[in-house]
């Protein structure tokens, strides 16, 4: 009998990250992708972060961040009871750091890619930056939109080592996809790693698979293809 207890917890969690992610990126997206600031490629490389870091050590550095010893661990039990470490908020707050830049760098060239003049031409009509962002930007970026939102929900449900690192194996809290075929190969159950492996191997390639033909679709309608 297949638990599929840990799929939940990963759709779940990926789910909420995604939602958060979004609203959190993107006006950050918007901002990187119109200031002309000294201080751009700093935040750029901030927010790429996690790509290049290995995720023990940002797992490492958020659990010291997020752990009652520390400064904001300690006043968000403290005041509001909430548990950071080993916990399922835990795994979406570093969940999204964690995820940020698959995000973040979608939305940014999408908005980068955009003609200045139909920006201009939206301000001029009357229309608040929000307005602009939401009713003339999105629309037109909708391949990189689609990107960003798909390839950070199928990235979020595939993390392994910041998962553990922050929320451990608790079953039915912590204990995600990842982490349950990360035990199964620890007590030689390969029969059961293979189904969540290949559960796992396949719904990452339809979601690839989904990005990259609705990107050439659009492609296809303004010609490009």
């Amino acid at each position: 009998m297949i638990d599929l207890t840990p799929f939940w917890l990963s759709f779940k969690l990926a789910g909420l990250t995604t939602l958060i992610l979004f609203v959190v990126a993107l006006p950050f997206a918007w901002w990187l992708s119109q200031t002309t600031s000294k201080s751009k490629p700093f935040f750029e490389a901030v927010t790429a972060l996690p790509i290049v870091l290995p995720p023990s050590v940002l797992g490492f550095y958020l659990l010291v961040l997020l752990s009652p010893n520390s400064a904001l661990g300690g006043f968000l039990e403290d005041i509001f009871g909430i548990k950071l470490v080993f916990s399922f908020t835990g795994l979406v707050v570093a969940s999204c750091f964690y995820s940020l830049p698959f995000m973040v760098q979608p939305l940014q060239s999408g908005f980068e890619t955009l003609n200045k003049h139909m920006l201009e031409a939206s301000y001029l009509a009357g229309k608040s930056k929000l307005q602009t962002i939401f009713k003339v930007a999105l629309p037109n970026i909708k391949p990189s939109l689609i990107t960003a939102l798909i390839i950070t929900f199928a990235h979020t449900v595939g993390e392994f080592g910041v998962v553990l690192m922050i929320g451990g194996s608790i079953p039915n809290e912590t204990k995600v996809a990842s982490v349950a075929i990360y035990e199964m190969v620890e007590v030689m159950e390969y029969g059961k790693a293979h189904i969540y492996s290949a559960i796992m191997l396949v719904m990452s390639f339809l979601v690839l698979l989904s990005v990259y033909m609705f990107n050439h679709r659009q492609k296809t309608k303004i010609g490009l293809v």
